[in-house]
C-alpha cells in the first residue's frame, strides 16, 4: 500500500515539475505558446503606449472609400505586406497614394511592434472609416493640414478584418473609440515624413561639386 502511494506521489510531482517547465519556457519565450495566439499580446512601442484617438462629433458618418486617400508604409519588416495591404484598400474602393517601408531619417528601413494610423485633425473621421478594417490599430493624431491617413503595418500585422465583417453603414454615425479623449486636450504629433533618396532630390539641391560635368 505504502509503496503504490510513493509511485502516485512521485509520478505527481515529476508531472508538476514538468508543467513547471513548459510554463517557464514559454514565459521566457523559448517556446511557443501552444494555445490560440490570439491570446499573445504584442508589447505596445514605448511612444504609442498612452496615445489616445479624438472623439468623434456626434453624428459623424463613414467617409466613401473613395474619398479616403491612404499612404501605407510597411514595419513589419516583412516584404510584400505593404503591397498586399496596397491592393486589397484599392479593391475595396480605397485610394492609396503612396506605399513604402518604413524609414529612419538616414533611409534605413525600420519597424515597429503595432499597427498604426495616422491622421491630421482634417481626417479624424477618414481614419475612424479606415480603422474598422484593421484590427485594433492604434489612432494617432498628428499636425498634417490634409484629410490623408497613413496606415503602418507593424509587426502585430496579421491580416485586414473581413470586408463583410467591417460594419460599417454609410447611413450610421460612426461610434468614438472607448479610450477617445477631447480633442483639445490631444497634442499633435509631428507627421510622418519618408527621407527622400538621393536620386530623387531636385537638381538645384546637389553641391556644384557634385554635379555631373556637363556633355
Amino acid at each position: 500500500m505504502h509503496e503504490r502511494q510513493a509511485v502516485i506521489f512521485g509520478l505527481l510531482v515529476a508531472f508538476l515539475v514538468i508543467i513547471g517547465i513548459g510554463a517557464l519556457a514559454v514565459y521566457t519565450g523559448a517556446v511557443d505558446a501552444p494555445f490560440n495566439k490570439g491570446f499573445t499580446t504584442i508589447q505596445v512601442d514605448d511612444e504609442l503606449a498612452d496615445v489616445k484617438p479624438p472623439c468623434l462629433p456626434e453624428g459623424t458618418l463613414p467617409v466613401a472609400y473613395t474619398d479616403v486617400q491612404v499612404r501605407v508604409f510597411n514595419g513589419t519588416g516583412k516584404g510584400g505586406l505593404g503591397a498586399a495591404n496596397k491592393e486589397i484598400l484599392a479593391n475595396r474602393g480605397f485610394t492609396v497614394v503612396l506605399l513604402g517601408d518604413l524609414e529612419n531619417p538616414d533611409g534605413t528601413n525600420t519597424t515597429q511592434n503595432v499597427t498604426q494610423i495616422s491622421y491630421g485633425l482634417a481626417g479624424v473621421a477618414q481614419a475612424y472609416t479606415l480603422a474598422a478594417h484593421y484590427p485594433s490599430p492604434v489612432l494617432v493624431l498628428d499636425d498634417r493640414a490634409d484629410t490623408t491617413v497613413d496606415v503602418v503595418l507593424g509587426k502585430n500585422f496579421d491580416n485586414l478584418v473581413d470586408e463583410e465583417l467591417v460594419g460599417l453603414d454609410s447611413a450610421v454615425p460612426l461610434e468614438s473609440r472607448k479610450d477617445c479623449a477631447a480633442v483639445e486636450t490631444l497634442t499633435p504629433r509631428a507627421t510622418y515624413v519618408p527621407p527622400v533618396p538621393a536620386a530623387d532630390v531636385p537638381a538645384e539641391e546637389v553641391p556644384a561639386e557634385d554635379a555631373p560635368a556637363e556633355g
